[in-house]
């Protein structure tokens, strides 16, 4: 499955939001409340909204097409196709399917043997904004353009459409009858979004760019106006559902690095931010004990839910200037206050993100072909303390994750790093001892530690120092605790604004050290054949990037504990997935993925085994890490043709333990969702898992 521009993007780990589901319909199996920080939006009722304004939401970039299903497509793609288009089914917190009453009566599997057939139920009041009846002439043209054997569509994603074997009318009105050639257990997943037979059934409408529009939808807003770097949606009048309570809802695109601007100009009312912009948000709340810790989360449409405080004084701007520049210090502190005064204007809303950091491991050449040493490197990280780091400045919970396919609180989660180990500084040395890499000298630098030797030089072991993401100040080893003030040690995320421009003494080496550390004597440097052990480490370099070059600086130290060197390499963002994560051109990276409620068919292609092509290339699919096996494969395929849901999740949860085991991808923690929000606005935030609903999205009266 190629990679969509969507999976491209959170490669780089710069916050933006995901696709999300819609948080009504049927309940499913393992009911239960959703895990602390899931989400973290401000709920109220619809008839407590004003039913009209307009909402200015940020993208990234602009979309450069309007189909979810093109190679090109992006979040901002999704999010308005979710606004715009049918989704049969949605997900909930907790990231569990649900039906969507505004397009499905029922849907259910009708038989099994010989084949399986899904017949969906369609409600009877569901049309396109033609006036035309949703019904199975839509369906055929989705499956026939995404199964893959028409090369005109050169279709993104064709999981689960290629195991159709037709499509036709139910026994009964309003029916879709759908037969499969291969059980395929996410069939939830299909037909969503559902796009009219006029854009699938035309491979040059398929295919034609956003400037285009969308002529033609089924959701409570409709494409208005698509224009240089922005979106207008407005009502859909032909909409059979609950009235949506915006009159226009335009998503506009502004760069991460520039919202904090346009927050502070008013042009925007809802924005994914970095944590410099978080951290100025919660210190204009004048309620420190109420710092947004998500208390203020509720359920969608549940009335009387608090807002939260973000509370944390921190000083804004400019300290004071020297004597004699009290006039510039003073235009300074003006400019600050109001800075202040606008950013004040807004709430902060954060959750655990329905995506994941990780560290990847190339098993393609170099020493990390070698799985002794990918596990030894992966023993020698201590995730808890990496987890620590980035999300509980931020008031998160700060758990590693310990799934590389399912997120804490789904449905069959758990975790199964237990399959590679606790971290073990002993048991990482004698698994490189095992693959051939020891210490020259490592008794006599022991004996050199906290000594002077005969040129007056100090020996010294590696030191935990490091740099706290949210402040930029040296933490103590022991408790991760920053030296900062509180708000700012309240205040770290995975999106950071500034680059630290000094390193405590012990910090990792920098790009253009050439992997040279200071701290780690020669002798101590695990060696094979008299070469010595060092990983490049490959990270992006950009404001919005700075958190994972903290935490790639902490891997550093953590490594050098067990011998191995790391060159840390920085490269522009822009280049950073296209030129060396998809390409191989690095030992150790950090990226993220975005989760999924549908593991067997999203989880496959990234951890599925490298296939040798007819050319001599390498086929990896999104395994950017190369590493796989066929048992791990077989459990993919066999998870993804069996029907029974519990049955599928074993299977999957018996495929991450062996990823975990083949050490190619060391999943860190779920990222952090930093929301910043116009106070008066409701149902929007932190959405996590949860798809918003967007006709319930308003201004309060």
């Amino acid at each position: 499955m190629p990679l969509t521009k969507r999976r491209r993007a959170m490669l780089l780990a710069t916050g933006v939001m995901l696709p999300l589901p819609v948080l009504a319909g049927c309940s499913s199996d393992d009911d239960g409340p959703a895990p602390p920080a899931a989400w973290d939006i401000a709920s109220a009722p619809r008839t407590a909204t004003s039913g009209t304004g307009t909402l200015r939401w940020a993208l990234d970039t602009a979309p450069t097409t309007l189909n979810a299903f093109q190679k090109t497509a992006d979040t901002g793609t999704q999010r308005i196709a979710g606004a715009v288009l049918p989704s049969l089914y949605t997900l909930d917190a907790r990231g569990r399917p649900q039906r969507n009453g505004d397009y499905l009566t029922d849907a259910d599997v009708t038989s099994s043997d010989p084949k399986q057939v899904v017949v969906y139920k369609l409600n009877p009041k569901a049309v396109w904004s033609d006036g035309r009846p949703i019904g199975a002439e839509d369906f055929q043209a989705q499956w026939r353009a995404l199964r893959g054997t028409d090369e005109a569509y050169g279709t993104a994603r064709n999981a689960g459409y290629d195991r159709i074997a037709k499509i036709e009318p139910g026994d009964k009105e309003h029916e879709v009858k759908v037969t499969f050639a291969k059980p395929y257990t996410d069939w939830r997943s299909l037909f969503t979004p559902l796009y009219p037979k006029s854009v699938m059934g035309n491979p040059a409408v398929f295919t034609a760019p956003a400037t285009k529009g969308l002529a033609v939808g089924a959701g409570p807003f409709m494409v208005r106006e698509v224009s240089d770097g922005s979106v207008t949606l407005v009502r859909n009048p032909r909409w059979w559902g609950d009235r949506a309570r915006l009159s226009r809802l335009v998503f506009q695109a502004v760069p991460a690095e520039k919202r904090d601007e346009a927050l502070i100009a008013g042009r925007l009312d809802l924005a994914e931010v970095d944590r410099a912009t978080a951290r100025r948000i919660r210190a204009t709340a004048p309620d420190k004990r109420a710092a947004g810790t998500g208390q203020g989360s509720s359920a969608p449409g549940k009335a009387g839910a608090p807002e939260p405080s973000t509370g944390g004084r921190e000083a804004s701007g400019a300290e004071g200037g020297a004597t004699g520049d009290t006039g510039k210090a003073t235009g300074d502190t003006d400019k600050n206050r109001s800075r202040t005064r606008a950013l004040s204007r807004f709430t902060l809303r954060k959750a655990l993100d329905s995506a994941y950091t990780q560290l990847a491991l190339n098993g393609t050449k170099g020493p990390l072909a070698d799985e002794r040493v990918r596990r030894a490197v992966a023993r020698a990280i201590d995730r808890k303390a990496l987890a620590k780091l980035v999300l509980k400045p931020m008031g998160l919970p700060s758990e590693p994750l310990g799934n590389h396919l399912l997120m804490a609180g789904q449905p069959g989660y758990k975790d199964h790093s237990g399959a590679l180990g606790d971290p073990d500084t002993n048991a990482a040395q004698s698994l490189l001892a095992d693959a051939g890499w020891r210490a020259g000298d490592a008794g006599r630098q022991k004996a050199l530690d906290g000594k002077t030797d005969d040129r007056g030089r100090r020996h010294s072991a590696p030191t935990a120092t490091a740099t706290d993401p949210a402040t930029g100040g040296a933490t103590d080893p022991a408790t991760d605790s920053a030296s900062g003030t509180a708000s700012q040690s309240a205040s770290g995320t995975a999106s950071a604004s500034a680059t630290n421009t000094e390193r405590p003494s012990g910090a990792a080496p920098a790009a253009g050290d050439a992997g040279r550390s200071g701290r780690l004597g020669e002798a101590a440097v695990v060696r094979k054949k008299g070469r010595p052990l060092v990983l490049r480490f490959v990270l992006p370099d950009d404001r919005t990037a700075a958190p994972l070059s903290t935490v790639g600086e902490r891997i550093a130290r953590m490594l050098e504990k067990i011998g191995v060197r790391t060159e840390i390499t920085k490269v522009p963002s822009e280049s950073y997935f296209r030129d060396h994560i998809a390409t191989g051109d690095y030992d150790l990276a950090l990226y993220s993925w975005p989760a999924s409620a549908y593991p067997a068919t999203d989880g496959r292609p990234i951890y599925a085994k490298p296939q040798p092509a007819a050319d001599g290339s390498l086929v990896v699919e999104q395994n950017y890490t190369r590493v796989g096996t066929d048992q791990i494969d077989q459990f993919f395929d066999q998870a993804l043709s069996e029907l029974d849901s519990g049955a599928s999740r074993s299977l999957v949860s018996r495929a991450d333990s062996r990823i975990w085991a083949a050490a190619g991808s060391i999943p860190l923690y779920q990222r952090p969702q930093l929301i910043a929000m116009r106070k008066g606005l409701v149902n929007a935030g932190a959405f996590g898992f949860a798809t918003p609903r967007y006709q319930d999205i308003g201004f309060r009266r």
